[in-house]
């Protein structure tokens, strides 16, 4: 494999408005092609927006979502690809033919969709129905998975795709900035956005903190060490429907040092330089190659009854 640029994006969504959202991803897509990126990444339902849909009816989901890959919004994720010869990751609601809905994420590049993931774990909408496979693609020589948002947090998704191939992982999100039972959680309040330019330093404080990203470090430099793993993690910020979300898009190395991340209070990209040398450089080369399956096959094989509950639901 050859080194490959990767862009992770954070945008500030429109509920509702894939007009206005593919603009801006067309815009960052254009600006990350300017700076040699193969590929730039966006975060969960990146195209349609994310929080809102917890209000919508079934009927409501069926005219957002659209079918995969033959809806507008493929095509024009398409063409922003084409134009800037850069492949684009970008998530959306999708409906299939039987009118099943799900949460889709995609990989396009000039030719059309490379590859479509359904999240495992959805939550927002009570009428989304489970992905139920790891989908692992090649993109410029590279082993690629996908996971969105709570899939990252059930550590064996990871690890399976890991396992399946993957030397990349894209895992786009909708996250932080919300309650939870673990101390320092909460909203942040959207005064604060709103106030940003006179006083960025209180929001900037917020947005570090327990509430975003330092809960954050807790867990997804681990994911991307113990797997020997890059790691492109995608967030909006900026307001999505009534919460505000912190952005921080960022792409972890295999050692699990980050290696590029958007710091602005704004729409932006960071980008980083992959290369193949750290995949077996990192520790996690080791303990891959050090495991014992026949110790816990069977009780990681276990049936279970999958219980989700998502607290500030």
């Amino acid at each position: 494999m050859e080194p490959i640029k990767i862009a992770t994006a954070q945008f500030e969504n429109r509920s509702g408005d894939k007009a206005y959202n593919l603009g801006v991803i067309r815009k960052l897509s254009k600006q990350a092609a300017e700076k040699g990126a193969n590929a730039i990444a966006f975060h969960e339902c990146s195209v349609t927006g994310y929080t809102f849909a917890r209000k919508l009816t079934r009927e409501q989901m069926l005219e957002l979502s659209e079918p995969i890959p033959d809806g507008p919004s493929i095509a024009e994720l398409t063409a922003i690809a084409r134009d800037n010869n850069i492949a684009v990751l970008a998530g959306l609601f999708e409906k299939d033919a039987e009118g099943n809905l799900f949460k889709a994420y995609v990989c396009v590049d000039q030719n059309g969709l490379v590859a479509k993931f359904r999240k495992l774990h959805p939550f927002i909408n009570p009428h989304l129905t489970p992905g139920n496979e790891y989908v692992v693609f090649e993109l410029l020589g590279w082993k690629c998975g996908i996971l969105i948002c709570y899939d990252n947090n059930v550590i064996e998704n990871v690890r399976a795709t890991k396992l399946l191939g993957a030397d990349i992982i894209f895992m786009p999100h909708v996250t932080m900035c919300t309650p939870s039972t673990r101390p320092g959680a909460g909203f942040v309040d959207p005064a604060l956005w709103h106030n940003r330019a006179a006083d960025p330093t209180s929001l900037r404080q917020e947005f570090d903190s327990l509430k975003g990203r330092a809960w954050l470090m807790k867990w997804l430099p681990a994911r991307a060490y113990d797997n020997a793993i890059y790691a492109v993690f995608s967030n909006p910020i900026g307001t999505d429907d009534d919460q505000l979300k912190n952005g921080c898009s960022m792409i972890l190395d295999p050692f699990g040092d980050i290696i590029a991340e958007c710091r602005e209070l704004d729409d932006a990209i960071a980008v980083a330089t992959l290369t193949p040398e750290k995949l077996e450089q990192a520790g996690g080369s080791r303990y891959l190659k050090a495991r014992r399956p026949e110790l816990y096959a069977d009780i990681l094989g276990q049936s279970h009854v999958s219980e989700q509950k998502v607290v500030w639901l």
